[in-house]
């Protein structure tokens, strides 16, 4: 298998799901500054021309995050980032749903028309005059999951998960670009610092 690897969130995702499992495969990097990710080359690996994207041992290719990291899990059990039984694994599966629909594309899409409009418009539609509201959405739903979270270490409770992982790497990305972490979300911020401090997020930094 290797992967394909770029800047952004959505890359490191995926490498500290792996840097989590002891997963170690060799990589090519797309530079999406270049476009890189649009020209024919990565097209013909993933006609969506994002990033990243799992070369299998058989030659074909995997995309979406959720998608790659599942794989990776059926391929390497131990230990269990998304479940053991399946109980287990359909809770993950929520709290992956949950912040991905409600946090983090909001996030997403917010930067995306704003900060990031330059880079994006050329490519698909975008609404800058949506950002703002975007980002205040992603922020209403923060507010909730620090309700939510009192008392848990992780999303899954004392289960560190993909959910956990995948919230964690848009945070850290947009919250030095105009989304910081409101203090006001004290479970949130205890959460963050919690995942910050494990050694697949020093190893993916960057």
């Amino acid at each position: 298998m290797k992967l394909i690897n770029s800047i952004g969130p959505n890359p490191r995702m995926v490498r500290m799901f792996m840097a989590e499992k002891g997963i170690t495969l060799p990589t090519e990097n797309i530079d999406l500054m270049k476009a890189e990710n649009r020209e024919e080359a990565h097209l013909k690996r993933n006609p969506a021309g994002t990033s990243p994207a799992l070369e299998l041992d058989n030659g074909d290719y995997l995309s979406e995050i959720t998608a790659i990291c599942e794989y990776l899990e059926d391929k390497n059990p131990s230990p269990a980032l998304i479940g053991s039984n399946a109980e287990e694994k359909a809770e993950t599966r929520m709290w992956t749903r949950r912040v991905d629909l409600n946090i983090c594309e909001p996030m997403a899409n917010g930067f995306r028309y704003s900060e990031g409009l330059k880079m994006f418009s050329p490519r698909f539609r975008c609404l800058p005059e949506a950002a703002d509201g975007l980002k205040a959405i992603a922020q209403d739903n923060l507010e909730k999951l620090n309700g939510w979270i009192e008392g848990r270490n992780y999303l899954c409770g004392d289960r560190f998960t993909m959910a956990d992982v995948l919230l964690f790497c848009w945070i850290d990305f947009f919250k030095n670009i105009n989304q910081p972490i409101n203090p006001d979300h004290s479970n949130v911020q205890a959460w963050y610092d919690r995942v910050a401090a494990r050694p697949s997020a020093a190893a993916t930094a960057g």
